[in-house]
């Protein structure tokens, strides 16, 4: 007998179909066939250990289970359950009308309970758009799956639930994920949230302050430049507390990475913060970029930071090759990763922030503290190169604060005030692109700039004589303007003026010729 069992695997951040074909025959042996990897192959063990655990029996005939597409690679445990399914139904030990109108994954326990997978948001969209009635899932998946409420998502702890919803003959509503006691205990209003650092527990550092202030405003990337204990990491994390909250397309696409990832703290449904991504400077090339084997292909750090903060602390200290590798996905908003049999597309629209020492000790600039040649400082910045530091918007420098300034000091401008200027600038932004495609002024191509950023005799003049005297790229020229772009917005003005130009330049120190002498 032949049953169809529905499940799916990932293609980048969409799940495609795929098809667990179960046939018993006269013969004797277990065959799975259909390319799939060491964890799907030892998960006839598994499901055979748990079917016999919950009084199934294992018949003595030929069972061949198919995976289909046969010419693609099926990784991971999440077709333990619709093997399972496939079993029970085709040696029809139960009558399961429903086995081919539900999408399901899910991981066996040797006691028949059912964990946890990767991915359950891809798999609840392609339920959505495929003629299901609706997808089973662990109910620790489908947590994360919650808000997608067009079709039954059912969170299930063991196969008997599984089995019980497929016979279609008691009720089975409980099993919603909408109505489990764990949906109900994380909607609660009283769930805590992440503290996040305040502006106003940062003592000084005004400049750097605007200089975030307008990086959020407009998605721009942003370096600083200080020495040790000057207050960059704090500024960074402050940095998240001011962002705009992520519209629904923006939390769907992020938490549909998170998914992916296999990341645990996507059990609350979507994400409704943006994502701040902070790794060490020792990461390598896959951590970052992402990578995997074959076409096991897994987000990186760009691309969990999607629609958030990529914040990279001691960046010059990072390897050259990861740094370079960054200006594709920065200028395209995009990666896409080539292996010998497969290529994967991720987003990666990300703010970058950077941190960076000044010099190899960190104290150039800090009374006479710097113990480093002018050739050691020149060679420590010379890892970030140009090319990097022209598809960066915004240089600031981050001085220590005085001990005497530090005590009594007054408590500065809060996050939640930035944040509404920092709202009211999107907002402006979100009608200016409204049909654009884009939604932020960092976002804009050079042909957008021409549309949505007209300067006047003056502005030019100015940004003309800025770039013969700092030596700057046509990739900067067009860079000061998006920043001028954001100012503007910020001070609520619809044109840009000479005073926005001269602004923005002034985020260029870097350019600048023997900044560091």
């Amino acid at each position: 007998m032949l049953i169809r069992i529905y499940s799916a695997k990932c293609v980048g951040i969409d799940a495609v179909r795929v098809t667990v074909e179960v046939n018993v025959s006269k013969g004797i042996g277990i065959h799975l066939v259909g390319l799939a990897d060491a964890a799907v192959k030892e998960s006839l063990l598994r499901t055979m250990t748990a079917l016999q655990a919950l009084g199934y029996k294992i018949p003595g005939k030929r069972l061949v289970i198919n995976l289909a597409p046969a010419d693609v690679h099926k990784k991971g445990s999440g077709y333990d359950l619709p093997i399972a399914i496939g079993i029970i139904a085709a040696t029809e030990q139960k009558v399961l009308p429903l086995a081919e109108r539900y999408l399901m994954m899910g991981e066996l326990g040797l006691d028949g309970s059912v964990r946890e997978i990767p991915g359950a948001l891809p798999f609840t969209e392609l339920s959505e758009k495929e003629d299901f009635d609706g997808i089973i899932l662990p109910l620790a998946s489908a947590l994360e799956a919650a808000e997608l409420k067009s079709k039954p998502v059912y969170g299930v702890r063991n196969l008997q639930e599984v089995v019980r919803i497929l016979e279609d003959i008691e009720d089975r509503d409980d099993l919603l994920v909408w109505k489990t006691q764990e949906y109900r205990q994380i909607i609660s209003p009283e769930r805590q949230t992440e503290p996040v650092m305040d502006f106003a527990d940062i003592v000084g550092q005004e400049a750097a302050k605007r200089g975030m202030e307008i990086a959020a405003s407009g998605g721009h990337n942003i370096i600083m430049v200080g020495a040790p204990g000057s207050g960059k990491s704090s500024l960074a994390k402050a940095l998240a507390g001011i962002l705009p909250p992520m519209t629904r397309e923006e939390s769907l696409v992020t938490s549909k990475i998170f998914s992916i990832a296999g990341k645990g703290n996507l059990r609350y449904g979507l994400m409704d913060r943006r994502p701040f991504r902070a790794p060490h400077y020792s990461a390598s090339m896959a951590a970052i970029i992402g990578g995997g084997a074959g076409d096991g292909i897994i987000p990186g750090e760009i691309s969990l930071a999607q629609n958030g903060v990529l914040f990279l602390d001691e960046m010059s200290l990072m390897p050259k090759s990861v740094i370079e590798a960054l200006r594709g996905p920065i200028e395209d908003r995009k990666v896409v990763i080539s292996r010998l049999k497969a290529k994967v597309e991720y987003p990666a629209s990300f703010m970058l922030v950077a941190a960076s020492n000044p010099c190899p000790c960190g104290y150039w600039g800090v009374g006479d503290r710097c113990t480093c040649t002018v050739t050691q400082r020149l060679n420590y910045m010379a890892r970030l190169s140009g090319p990097i530091l022209d598809r960066i918007d915004l240089q600031v420098t981050v001085s220590p604060v005085p001990g005497n300034a530090i005590i009594g000091a007054p408590k500065g401008e809060s996050s939640a005030a930035v944040a509404a200027r920092v709202l009211r600038a999107r907002e402006i932004q979100r009608q200016r692109f409204r049909g654009a495609g884009i939604q932020t002024n960092a976002e804009m191509t050079n042909k957008l700039i021409e549309r949505y950023c007209p300067l006047d005799d003056a502005c030019q003049a100015v940004l003309v004589k800025l770039m013969e005297k700092l030596g700057l790229s046509m990739r900067a020229y067009f860079r000061i303007i998006r920043v001028a772009r954001t100012i503007a917005d910020l001070a609520g003005s619809p044109v840009i003026t000479p005073t926005h130009i001269s602004e923005a330049a002034g985020y260029r120190f870097l350019d600048r010729q023997n900044i560091l002498r």
